[in-house]
């Protein structure tokens, strides 16, 4: 059975009450780390396609996507929340789900991989590998670093997470 939910809204709606003009999200599960330091769980509302390439909308699709607020529904307590937060305060996002969305790219198997270390503004940093889609020759750490997206993906022991650029300190490449 399929539910239908409006952004934003906890439970089904019946068919009655969709629009011709409603777009269809799906939810997908993540642990925000935001600046403040405080990690919550919950969902994204995401697009069964996406407007900046072919397949269905991706995480970091929703925050490359504009700047602003995004809608992310929280699960913090009995009932879930639909909480606006701010892309720019988010320091990262850990991705609960499989498949693992970063391995939906086209070139995913044929992309340079770099084992970084990822020094965050908060002091924190992050372990585990990045991939770099650029031509030979133009592969290394710092044609990644000056990728233009500003949510990048980056594959750690624990799972995939997505990194806000703005909030990385340092790269460093380990061994």
């Amino acid at each position: 059975m399929l539910n239908i939910y409006r952004d934003g809204d906890a439970g089904p709606i019946s068919q009655a009450d969709v629009s011709e003009f409603r777009i269809e999200k799906r939810r997908a599960e993540a642990a925000l780390t935001l600046a403040t330091g405080t990690t919550v769980r919950g969902c994204f509302f995401l697009s069964g396609s996406s407007a900046s390439r072919s397949g269905p909308e991706r995480v970091a699709d929703l925050l490359n996507a504009e700047p602003g607020f995004f809608p992310f529904e929280l699960h913090d307590g009995e009932t879930p929340q639909t909480v606006l937060y701010n892309r720019t305060q988010l320091l990262f996002v850990a991705l609960l789900e499989e498949p693992v969305e970063s391995q939906l790219e086209t070139d995913y198997s044929i992309a340079k991989e770099r084992a970084v270390r990822i020094l965050l503004s908060d002091g924190s940093s992050l372990e585990g590998q990045v991939r770099v889609y650029r031509p030979s020759g133009r592969d290394r750490l710092s044609d990644y670093a000056r990728a233009p997206e500003a949510f990048r993906y980056v594959e750690t022991a624990d799972g995939t997470v997505i990194v806000n650029a703005d909030h990385i300190v340092a790269f460093r490449e380990t061994a």
